[in-house]
């Protein structure tokens, strides 16, 4: 059982020093100087945007597959409380935006699921521990994908643009 627990621990320490330390790479490709951008990109900051969300749980089971409108946003977890999760978070972009975790809150309060996640102040982010039900426990945990690759920070640190294809899925250890 203590192995276990180790292994979850290095873990979870893994992935969210992984957000850490990506975080600063993460900004800089994402965000371009005002003057380069349209008048019309500068002045849509955080505005709703739609995106295709896909959440699989164990044995591959569809929680969610769908297009979700989104902006960033405040979010509230059970275990993590609340939180603005737009984009800025831990300084990872300048302006708001929308996120992979605002686009699942989103899609929960649409169709119904509930997700949970813990807070972790240092990050500025939430870890999904929890989806409709789906905790990973020591056995697994939610990984978070755009566009087919894994984000390098937590999912109100990443920023995402419309018709971004998001993903949470149930990833065995």
């Amino acid at each position: 059982m203590r192995q276990i627990r180790t292994r979850r621990a290095a873990v979870v320490t893994a992935v969210l020093g992984l957000a850490l330390t990506a975080a600063s790479a993460q900004a800089q490709a994402q965000s371009a100087p005002a003057s380069s951008a349209p008048a019309s990109a500068r002045t849509a900051v955080n505005a709703p945007i739609t995106v295709t969300l896909t959440v699989k749980g164990p044995n591959n089971s569809t929680i969610f597959n769908g297009s979700i409108k989104t902006t960033g946003h405040t979010v509230t977890t059970a275990s993590g409380g609340t939180h603005r999760c737009d984009g800025t978070n831990n300084g990872a972009n300048p302006k708001p935006g929308a996120t992979p975790t605002a686009a699942l809150d989103d899609a929960a309060k649409k169709k119904g699921f509930t997700w949970d996640g813990v807070w972790y102040p240092s990050f500025d982010d939430y870890f999904v521990s929890t989806i409709a039900g789906k905790n990973g426990g020591n056995e697994a945990y939610w990984n978070i994908a755009v566009n087919g690759t894994a984000t390098p920070v937590g999912g109100c640190q990443f920023r995402i643009k419309a018709g971004d294809k998001v993903a949470f899925t149930w990833t065995e250890l």
